[in-house]
């Protein structure tokens, strides 16, 4: 397997797309066409403003097909003991295609995304792990996060 890890540049964002697209209904279950056409939409207008800025995507190609990635999203935050320059990353999508898991493109992935990470000088990297990532994440310096806060959520759409 000839594969690059690259980091990815605006000539990326439609397979940036279709991979959160197939993440999506991986997580959440299939969506219609017409859905899926509405977030093709979003999503590449969201790359095209903000890419290599406030997301930075990870890839694993091949023959310039996105085979897997990792988004890294960093924002300010106010100084604190636990980020005392403020700046943080969360880790999202991270997602390698089925035909393709099993061979280390995750792992080699978010290694890209980590050194990129500290280089950025980060305080620190968040993210939710799946039962399938647990451990790859763990093997990476992650560790379980221990809080007595509770996450909580309010949706408007």
């Amino acid at each position: 397997m000839n594969t690059e890890i690259i980091k990815a540049g605006t000539k990326d964002i439609e397979g940036l797309a279709e991979m959160r697209i197939a993440y999506l209904q991986e997580d959440l279950g299939e969506m219609s066409g017409q859905e899926a056409d509405q977030y093709r939409t979003r999503l590449k207008e969201y790359f095209e403003r903000v890419l290599n800025q406030k997301i930075f995507c990870y890839a694993a190609k091949e023959n310039e097909v996105i085979l897997s990635t990792a988004f890294l999203l960093v924002s300010e935050k106010p100084a604190s003991p636990s980020f005392p320059n403020g700046w943080t990353g969360t880790i999202l999508n991270v997602y390698t295609k089925p035909e393709y898991r099993g061979k280390g493109l995750a792992r080699r992935v978010m290694e890209a995304l980590v050194r990129d990470a500290e280089n950025m000088d980060l305080c620190l990297l968040e993210l939710k792990a799946t039962e399938d990532g647990y451990s790859l994440y763990q093997k990476l310096g992650f560790e379980q996060d221990q809080s007595h806060y509770r996450p909580m959520k309010l949706r408007f759409k």
